[in-house]
């Protein structure tokens, strides 16, 4: 999934709104309106009332969508969280590592993206919320089809492609164009150029260089800057052509009338600092989950996100947080923060449990949504202030963003379309560098339910089957 070059979607749907408004009105209910049941999203006991106030804020989630279908049962590969300071203008962005550990639901430590395949948008929010001590009711929906349609439509973006990112670029440009539908027209050389939808949204996804995932988060911010240059230059038949080929392959909270309340702005606007998190990170491998990335401490992290979405210094996280923060360090053992030096510079290869877990999908039924559902809930674990608060550094932290996961296939023999169909959502462990082209970081995690911060992690009954 083309990750957080997703929220240059979102700006081009704010542009088309605002810039002509009454025109558009009518069109935005093309978009695929959802909202979440209130009733159901969990907020955690002891997060301020007052949280984020003068703030808007939503979750963005990329669907690994072939067939366009955006609900449960797909999985979130991408996960962002947009601050948007409604006095300044201001958007600032935090993408959540997909192969984040996490309590996707029912107490259930696995990686993060599976939470949106097991519940749709309402779960993947409630585990946003229950981990990291949030109040988000809203949130959009996209796969990377409607990307590449708009960086097609704003007339491509401009890109200088590296020596060591060509040969993976061309090689997953195929599936891209199958999956959107469009011609693949591979890119011939390095160098500064104009790269249409399909080449762009390829780009961002590469992660078989050096640093894997890490770095190709830094592609994907690039062709977000690319955009909104872009966007703000829109005409009458860009915008109209946006609506029609663009809009319906959204699916959101918001209806269109907030849409255009906030389009009214959309000029205003400017995109600040990113993140990605855990900002003070390690990796591992664990049995029956594969790669994952691990917050140290999630307490910590937490502090740090509030700082950095809403400006919040010295955030006391809930004891909901802090039990679950424990409930990591138990499961994974003491562990120092790794260097960006350390997480940059080496390659990532799938393993068996990675490649298991890209094919598991939730039982038929099984949504496994929380069951501690309802306002100020949260499942709050007698084992609260676990965490050692170690590798901190406090601020806004690392720009780097983004999570596990990227271009290359299971095996990495590519060749066949067969081989090409999911480059973009493996896991990792570390090999040397220089490995070939099929290293790559990446994760999927949609495994099932196992005990919660308030009794046990353990190996659950799904897992036993893989």
């Amino acid at each position: 999934m083309a990750k957080k070059i997703i929220i240059g979607v979102i700006c081009v749907l704010l542009c088309a709104a605002g810039a002509t408004a009454v025109y558009i009105g009518m069109k935005l209910n093309k978009i695929d309106t959802e909202k979440l049941n209130e009733e159901n999203v969990e907020v955690n006991e002891g997060v301020p009332e007052d949280l984020g106030t003068g703030y808007t804020t939503f979750a963005i989630f990329g669907g690994d969508s072939r067939t366009g279908e955006m609900d449960k049962g797909v999985r979130s590969d991408c996960i962002i969280i947009v601050s948007l300071n409604n006095e300044t203008k201001e958007i600032k962005m935090a993408s959540v590592y997909r192969d984040t550990l996490l309590d996707i639901g029912d107490n259930s430590l696995q990686k993060c993206n599976a939470a949106y395949s097991y519940g749709g948008a309402e779960q993947a929010v409630n585990m946003l919320n229950k981990n990291l001590d949030l109040n988000i009711t809203d949130y959009v929906t996209v796969d990377f089809k409607a990307v590449a349609d708009a960086i097609d439509l704003l007339g491509g973006v401009e890109i200088d492609v590296q020596e060591e990112e060509l040969d993976a670029l061309n090689k997953y440009i195929k599936e891209t164009a199958r999956v959107a539908e469009k011609d693949a027209v591979e890119v011939e050389s390095a160098g500064l150029q104009t790269l249409n939808g399909v080449q762009a949204t390829t780009y961002a996804r590469i992660r078989s260089t050096a640093g894997g995932d890490f770095v190709r988060t830094e592609r994907q911010r690039l062709v977000i800057e690319k955009m909104v240059e872009k966007v703000k230059e829109c005409d009458l038949p860009t915008i109209n052509k946006i609506i029609d080929e663009v809009f319906p392959s959204i699916k959101t909270s918001f209806t269109s009338g907030d849409i255009l309340n906030y389009a009214k702005y959309f000029l205003q606007y400017t995109l600040g600092e990113t993140t990605g998190f855990p900002i003070e990170k390690a990796t591992d491998q664990l049995a029956g989950k594969g790669s994952v990335v691990i917050p140290v401490t999630l307490e910590t992290n937490v502090q740090e996100l509030h700082e950095f979405l809403y400006g919040t210094e010295n955030y006391q996280v809930s004891a909901t947080v802090s039990g679950l923060s424990a409930a990591i360090d138990a499961e994974v053992g003491s562990l120092e923060a790794e260097s960006d030096d350390s997480i940059y510079n080496r390659m990532y290869e799938d393993t068996d449990d990675d490649k298991q877990q890209e094919q598991y999908t939730a039982p038929s039924g099984s949504s496994g949504n929380s069951s501690n559902t309802g306002k100020n809930s949260g499942g709050t674990s007698e084992s609260t202030g676990g965490s050692n608060n170690r590798g901190s550094t406090g601020g806004g932290g690392s720009s780097s963003g983004g999570s596990t996961g990227g271009d290359s296939g299971g095996g990495g023999t590519g060749g066949s379309e067969s081989q090409e169909t999911q480059p973009e959502d493996k896991t990792g462990t570390d090999i040397s560098p220089g490995s070939g082209e099929s290293s790559g970081q990446g994760n999927t995690g949609n495994t099932g339910e196992s005990g919660g911060p308030d009794t046990t992690y353990g190996v659950s009954e799904i897992e036993k089957t893989q």
